[in-house]
């Protein structure tokens, strides 16, 4: 009988994709990292467009049409200060496939990748899928990630280590003093910095830095999305931004995997970068006032919880069997070890829904507390 990869064996379904799947019609969905906002309608409207004129019926480049990584190049310049030219950005299948090019383009068997726990799911598995070694660290008690920890876990079979702010599941914001330690640490230890910046407009408190604009090397590669700040997580849009040299890498891989994004979608990104950002504002305004109703009601139910400074996440430490019992009276969130070892005690909460929902949840998570103390 045929076997199966190793590789694979190492890699589970994704806690988060359980609970989400799991979720009954009638729950509350506190559960899934996705924005109840419309994709903004001059995006929508320059995929129609494209379609309509006919400009989506065959391949785009492997990197992705210029128009889009002109937008994005101008983006970069715009938001983060950063010179990155068009040609070298990589558009993908959303920020999952820009990961997963930077694994398999960096990453030899065994070699170690460095990422923050609790972290996103997919820093773990992508490791074993490239054939590399995870090696998680644990975030400080405000669920920052600390560099010195990172240094120190670096060895010589060190590949990379993974820098998410905005952080899923925490909602963590890195100082700009960390920040570019990250990049000190990168540039010193001629050591790769994967920093995963999808969520960087969605910041509350302080400000969204890159490492790429403190590096001295080629060592920073950016992964980021229209996802989460256009509300296009359906579109599967994403890209990835390094280096001449690292793009012909991971160019070799997507080329194979995936040709191309999706011709609409690429117009469509084109369109919500370029255009107007009110809706931008508008949503993460909303997602503030949603965070402080949230972290009112948690602290009143007696939930000790790191106050986010971005994304749209919560963790509150919880008491044993509160999980469950939330979950059996119709509201769902995320156990904290779905994100790694250090997330038990945890739960992840999205609000990323409406404030009636989150106060209806609260109550709910209320009675749960109550019956487990």
């Amino acid at each position: 009988m045929t076997g199966f990869s190793d590789r694979v064996e190492h890699v589970s379904i994704s806690g988060i994709r359980k609970v989400f799947e799991a979720a009954g019609d009638d729950a509350i969905n506190l559960g899934i990292g996705q924005p109840d906002f419309p994709t903004p309608q001059h995006a929508r409207q320059a995929a129609l467009d494209a379609i309509e004129s006919g400009a989506t019926d065959a391949y785009t480049s492997n990197k992705g049409i210029v128009e889009l990584r002109e937008a994005i190049s101008a983006k970069h310049e715009r938001d983060n200060d950063l010179d990155v030219p068009p040609e070298n950005i990589i558009a993908t299948a959303g920020g999952s496939e820009a990961l997963h090019l930077v694994m398999e383009a960096h990453v030899n068997q065994g070699e170690e990748v460095i990422f923050p726990d609790p972290g996103f799911v997919a820093y773990d598995a992508l490791t074993h899928i490239a054939g590399g070694t995870p090696k998680p660290v644990a975030v400080r008690e405000d669920l920052t990630l600390d560099p010195a920890d990172v240094e120190d876990a670096i060895t010589d079979d060190t590949a990379a280590f993974v820098v998410n702010s905005p952080g899923n599941p925490t909602g963590a914001v890195s100082s700009e003093e960390d920040i570019r330690e990250f990049a000190r640490i990168a540039d010193e230890h001629d050591v790769l910095c994967i920093t995963d910046e999808v969520y960087e407009h969605i910041v509350f408190d302080g400000d969204h830095y890159s490492p790429m604009e403190f590096a001295e090397s080629d060592n920073v590669v950016i992964v980021n999305a229209c996802s989460k700040t256009y509300s296009m997580t359906g579109w599967r849009l994403g890209w990835v931004a390094g280096s001449e040299r690292r793009i012909e890498r991971m160019l070799r891989v997507h080329q194979y995997v995936q040709a191309c994004a999706s011709a609409p979608a690429q117009f469509a990104a084109k369109g919500a970068l370029s255009g107007p950002q009110d809706p931008v504002q508008e949503m993460v305004s909303s997602f503030e006032e949603r965070r402080d109703v949230l972290l009112d009601g948690l602290s009143d139910i007696g939930l000790e919880t790191p106050t986010p400074s971005g994304a749209f996440y919560a963790m509150p430490k919880v008491p044993e069997g509160w999980i469950d019992e939330v979950l059996s009276r119709g509201v769902v969130v995320v156990p904290g070890e779905a994100f790694g070892e250090n997330g038990a005690g945890y739960a992840r909460i999205s609000y990323a829904t409406g404030v009636e929902e989150i106060k209806e949840a609260l109550e709910i998570m209320g009675e749960a507390a109550d019956a487990v103390r």
